[in-house]
């Protein structure tokens, strides 16, 4: 298995820069169900911060490609049972993707809850601290 770090999941996604993106491609392309790619929880939360921020990605389009990260059969996703459950979330809240996963990170841990001052982020389950 070969771990992707976030700049080549982008420059895969975006292919904005010719020679990064090249290279990008061929590596996902030579992952398969038997040799596959690995995306950490931080690349997942990485990736979307990214595709919003810098690329302008509107929510519909960051369920779109989480999504189809979580289908794909040539990636493993870290605890891709909590990232599914935040992608649910996410779809139905006003919640960065980032605060979906945290807070399912946390219900998973086994916290009572998880604080924040972030009002968006109480829509994904959070508590707000006043």
């Amino acid at each position: 298995m070969i771990g992707l770090d976030t700049n080549v999941l982008v420059r895969y996604l975006t292919r904005d820069d010719p020679t990064q993106s090249a290279a990008a491609i061929k590596l996902l392309r030579s992952f398969s169900s038997e040799s596959k790619g690995f995306l950490s929880l931080i690349v997942l939360i990485e990736t979307t911060w990214v595709l919003q921020t810098s690329y302008g990605f509107k929510k519909n389009q960051l369920e779109e490609v989480v999504e189809a990260l979580l289908r794909s059969q040539e990636l493993t996703v870290e605890r891709s049972d909590l990232a599914w459950q935040a992608l649910r979330t996410f779809s139905a809240s006003r919640a960065d993707f980032s605060d979906c996963l945290i807070e399912r990170c946390s219900h998973a841990a086994g916290c009572f809850y998880t604080a924040t001052f972030d009002r968006a982020g109480s829509t994904a389950g959070m508590r707000l601290l006043a």
